[in-house]
C-alpha cells in the first residue's frame, strides 16, 4: 500500500460515482479518453481521501450511457459498492505504455514550469484539454493563459527532468 501524498508513482484515472445495479457493479467517472480505456488496466489502485491505497482487480466492465461501469473482485452487493463511493481510482506508472520520443502522457506535462523562448516566465501548466483541432494547455500564473499544444510550432521544448516547458507564446496573451 502506498501513501496519498508521497507516492509519485501513482497515476490517477478518475474515481467511482455511484451504483449500477443490486450485483456490486459501480459508476466510474473517467478522465482516460475515450473514457472506456480505463478499463484497459485491470489492477487499480482505490482510495478515499485520505485513506491508504488498495489493490483490486477489475473483472468486467463497459461503456455505459456516457459512462463507463465495473464490476470489481470481492464486491458482489450494492451494499459493499455503496463503501467504495468517492474512492479515487489509480494505477503504478509502470502499468502505462511506453511512449515515443516527442510523445507525452498530460499527467507528465502538469505543473511544469512554462517559459517563453525569450525568458519570460509565464507560469505553470494547471491542466490540459481537447478542442477537437488540438490539446490546449492551461497555463496559471499572473494570470491564465490557453495554449495551443502544437509541438514545434507554440511548443519549442518539454525538459521533463528540469521541469520546464520553452513556448514561442506573446506574454501579453
Amino acid at each position: 500500500m502506498s501513501s496519498l501524498a508521497d507516492d509519485k508513482d501513482i497515476i490517477r484515472l478518475g474515481h467511482i460515482t455511484g451504483l449500477y445495479g443490486v450485483k456490486g457493479w459501480v459508476k466510474v467517472f473517467s478522465e482516460t479518453a475515450p473514457r472506456e480505456n480505463i478499463l484497459n488496466y485491470s489492477q487499480w489502485l482505490l482510495a478515499k481521501p485520505g485513506k491508504e491505497w488498495s489493490e483490486t482487480t477489475v473483472l468486467d466492465g463497459r461503456k455505459q450511457g456516457k459512462g463507463v461501469i465495473a464490476q470489481l473482485t470481492g464486491i458482489e452487493t450494492r451494499e459493499q459498492a455503496q463503501m467504495l463511493i468517492g474512492a479515487e481510482i489509480a494505477i503504478h506508472r509502470q502499468q502505462l505504455a511506453q511512449l515515443g520520443q516527442d510523445e507525452y502522457y498530460w499527467t507528465d506535462l502538469q505543473g511544469l514550469e512554462v517559459i517563453t523562448t525569450a525568458g519570460v516566465p509565464l507560469g505553470t501548466v494547471d491542466y490540459l484539454f481537447e478542442t477537437g483541432a488540438n490539446d490546449v494547455l492551461v497555463v496559471k500564473g499572473e494570470r491564465e493563459r490557453l495554449i495551443p499544444f502544437l509541438q514545434g510550432q507554440t511548443i519549442k521544448n518539454i525538459d521533463l527532468q528540469t521541469r520546464q516547458m520553452r513556448v514561442d507564446w506573446d506574454p501579453e496573451f
